[in-house]
C-alpha cells in the first residue's frame, strides 16, 4: 500500500530558531567575532529623536555582512535569502515572524546615515582590533599590493581624451557618481593622482580609470589596495584609488600612517613588488617611517643593449667614488677646492665620471661606452636609500618576505573567486570605498572564524 504523508493543520507551533542552527555552522563562528554593541551609540547623532521608528542599523549591517561573507552580491537577492534561510535569519537576529527589510532600504542608508557616519570603516576597525586581541597580528612584517576591480561602466558610454571637460558639468544636474568625482578632484587617490589624462573617460563614473594593466583588452577599473600583516594574512587597512601607480603607491603611506594611529602598530619591514620601488616611495618608507624595504628598486640605469649597466660598477662609500669592472674609479670631481662646501656630504644629485685617459686605454671601452669618450654615472640625491633597499632585497630574508607577500595575492584571488567581487556594483569613489571595506570586513571575519579559538568551531569554509 502506497503511503502518503498527512498534513495536519496546527494552530500553534513551538519553534526555537537557536536549536535549528548547527553548532558547527560557519555563521556561528562569524557571529562570535562581530561585535556591534556600540553601533547604536555611534549612529545616535544621525537619527532624529521624533518620528516613526527607523530600521535597526545593526540588522542592516548584519545583512550586508552575510551578503559579502557568503558571496551574495545582489541586495535584492540577499533579502530573499535572508527571508528563506534560517541560519541567515538567526545571524541577523530575526525571528520567523519578523519582516525582512526591502532592498531599497540599503540604498537609502548607504547614501545617508551610513556614509555620513563612515560606519563601515568603524566596523572594519573593530574587526581588526578583534584580530589583534586574538593574536592573529604579529605586527613585525607587512605586505602591500593592489588589484584591479572592474567598474560598473561600459566603453560605449565614454568619451575620448579632450572631449570630456569636468569644468563644464553642473553639479546640481549631474548623477551621484559624477558629483563624487568632482568632490575628489583634489584628492591624491582620485582626481589629483596624476596630471596625465586617461585615453577614455566614463560618463557614468568618471573617477574610474581606463587601463590595460592586465596585458589584455583595456577596461574601466578601480584599484583595491590592501595592507596586510604577513603572519596570518589579516587585512590591516584598505584603500580605494584610481588604477594608476602614483595613487596605489600613495595609498601605502596613507594606510601605514592610519594603522599606526589607530592601533599603534608600526611594522619592522614591508614587502611589495617593483611598482612600489620608486625613489620617492622608498624615501618615505625608509627615512621617514624607519621601515626595512623588501621592495625591488625601479632602476632605469640598467641597460639592455649589451653594454655595462650601473650594477656592474661598485660604489665605494668611504672614498665617494664608483669603481668600474677594470678597477678604475669614477669621481664627481678631481680637483682640490679651497671651498669646503664642494666636498659636502649633504645628499644631492651628482654625476661621476671616469678619467679620459683611463677610458681611452681600457680594454672594456667597446662594451662600456662605445659612443662616448668617457663613462659617467648619475647618482641621485637619495641613492643611498636605493642602495639600502638593494641590500635588503639581496639578503637571505628576502626569500621569506617574498613568500609571505603571496598571502596578499591569495586574498585578492579569494576576493574575486569566492566573494564574487570581480566587478563592482556601486559607482563613484564613495560607493567603491563602501564595497571594498565591506569585502575586507568579510575576509577578516572568515579568517577569524577559521583560525581563532572558539567554543563553536566552524568546520566548512570555502
Amino acid at each position: 500500500m502506497l503511503g502518503r504523508q498527512k498534513v495536519h493543520a496546527r494552530l500553534f507551533y513551538e519553534f526555537d530558531l537557536e536549536t535549528h542552527i548547527p553548532s558547527d555552522h560557519f555563521l556561528r563562528g562569524i557571529d562570535g567575532f562581530l561585535d556591534l554593541t556600540d553601533l547604536h551609540e555611534e549612529l545616535r547623532g544621525f537619527y532624529s529623536h521624533t518620528g516613526r521608528p527607523s530600521i535597526d542599523p545593526e540588522l542592516m549591517i548584519r545583512m550586508l555582512v552575510v551578503g559579502y561573507v557568503m558571496g551574495v552580491r545582489s541586495e535584492r537577492r540577499l533579502c530573499q535569502e535572508v527571508h528563506l534561510n534560517l541560519a541567515y535569519r538567526w545571524f541577523c537576529r530575526l525571528g520567523l515572524e519578523d519582516k525582512v527589510p526591502d532592498h531599497s532600504s540599503f540604498s537609502k542608508l548607504r547614501h545617508g546615515k551610513f556614509r555620513e557616519s563612515d560606519i563601515f570603516r568603524h566596523v572594519f576597525e573593530r574587526v581588526v582590533a578583534q584580530c589583534i586581541a586574538d593574536g592573529l597580528v604579529g605586527g613585525q612584517g607587512f605586505a602591500v599590493d593592489a588589484s584591479l576591480i572592474s567598474a560598473d561602466v561600459q566603453k560605449q558610454s565614454s568619451s575620448r581624451q579632450g572631449d570630456w571637460d569636468a569644468s563644464t558639468i553642473d553639479p546640481a544636474e549631474a548623477p551621484r557618481a559624477v558629483r563624487e568625482y568632482l568632490d575628489t578632484l583634489d584628492e591624491e587617490a582620485f582626481g589629483a593622482a596624476t596630471p596625465v589624462k586617461p585615453k577614455f573617460t566614463a560618463h557614468a563614473d568618471p573617477a574610474s580609470q581606463w587601463t590595460a594593466a592586465r596585458k589584455g583588452p583595456a577596461f574601466f577599473a578601480y584599484s583595491d589596495n590592501y595592507l596586510i600583516d604577513t603572519d596570518h594574512g589579516i587585512i590591516m587597512d584598505i584603500e580605494a584609488t584610481r588604477s594608476v601607480r602614483q595613487a596605489e603607491v600613495g595609498s601605502t603611506l596613507t594606510m601605514l600612517d592610519r594603522t599606526a594611529e589607530r592601533f599603534d602598530i608600526r611594522p619592522d619591514w614591508l614587502v611589495a613588488d617593483t611598482a612600489y620601488g620608486s625613489e620617492e616611495s622608498l624615501v618615505e618608507i625608509v627615512l621617514k617611517r624607519r621601515i626595512l624595504p623588501f621592495i625591488p628598486v625601479i632602476d632605469k640605469g640598467e641597460r639592455t643593449d649589451g653594454t655595462l649597466s650601473r650594477s656592474d660598477f661598485t660604489w665605494d662609500e668611504e672614498n665617494d667614488r664608483y669603481i668600474c669592472p677594470d678597477g678604475k674609479d669614477l669621481r664627481h670631481t678631481r680637483r682640490n677646492y679651497s671651498d669646503p662646501e664642494r666636498f659636502s656630504t649633504e645628499m644631492k644629485p651628482r654625476r661621476y665620471r671616469a678619467a679620459k685617459a683611463d677610458c681611452q686605454a681600457c680594454p672594456l671601452k667597446a662594451k662600456c661606452c662605445p659612443n662616448n669618450e668617457t663613462r659617467s654615472l648619475q647618482r641621485g640625491k637619495y641613492e643611498i636609500v636605493r642602495d639600502f633597499a638593494r641590500t635588503c632585497t639581496a639578503s637571505a630574508f628576502n626569500e621569506t618576505a617574498s613568500r609571505r607577500r603571496k598571502k596578499v595575492e591569495m586574498l585578492f584571488a579569494h576576493l574575486k573567486r569566492i566573494l564574487g567581487l570581480s566587478r563592482l556594483r556601486l559607482r563613484g569613489p564613495l560607493g567603491v570605498k563602501d564595497e571594498f571595506t565591506l569585502a575586507a570586513i568579510a575576509q577578516n571575519l572568515r579568517k577569524l572564524a577559521k583560525l581563532a579559538p572558539m567554543n563553536t568551531p566552524a568546520t566548512w569554509i570555502a
